[in-house]
């Protein structure tokens, strides 16, 4: 494998785990304030400390190893807030259910990663993308456990969110 494509990789998933970072803030900041959602604000919270832990680990690989951010930080940073509060506006099902879309992308798109580095290419970046995975699949399976798919019309919006991340991915692997 290049390193030219190593880098690609930890950019789009330095990229992907700042954008769920900002999909929880924006959650949180609805679900922070409005009483009687404290369940909900808790496993969210949860989910988002998860989160925070894969960015950082990226945020540690991008300077390790030199590798230039996506351009597109500044709007990932903007459409996973406004996703996130959009969302939990329509409420806690609704934030479920982009969590789940999400999620079900991202474990797909970390699949392939695995799939590309089968050949030792980097046994490290490897082993945590496995981890990660794992923790992006219980994300997933924590919003479906939790109401997603009692969403309103929420196939159309699971189709809508996971169409916006495979855009994300493909615009911020090169970009």
């Amino acid at each position: 494998m290049s390193q030219s494509r190593l880098q690609q990789m930890i950019r789009v998933d330095h990229a992907g785990e700042h954008g769920a970072v900002r999909i929880y803030d924006g959650q949180l900041a609805v679900f922070g304030k409005i009483p009687g959602m404290e369940k909900t604000a808790a496993l969210v919270r949860h989910m988002a400390e998860q989160e925070e832990e894969h960015l950082s680990h990226f945020d540690n690989l991008i300077v390790e190893r030199n590798i230039r951010p996506t351009a597109f930080g500044p709007l990932w940073d903007v459409a996973g807030f406004t996703l996130g509060a959009v969302t939990a506006l329509m409420g806690e099902k609704a934030a479920m259910a982009c969590t789940a879309a999400v999620e079900t992308e991202i474990d797909a798109h970390y699949a392939a990663q695995l799939d590309e580095l089968e050949n030792g290419a980097d046994d490290d970046l490897r082993a945590t993308i496995e981890k990660f995975r794992a923790d992006e699949a219980a994300h997933r399976d924590t919003a479906l456990e939790n109401g997603a798919e009692e969403t309103p019309g929420y196939e159309m919006m699971s189709k809508l969110i996971r169409f916006g991340c495979r855009v994300a991915i493909r615009a911020s692997e090169k970009i």
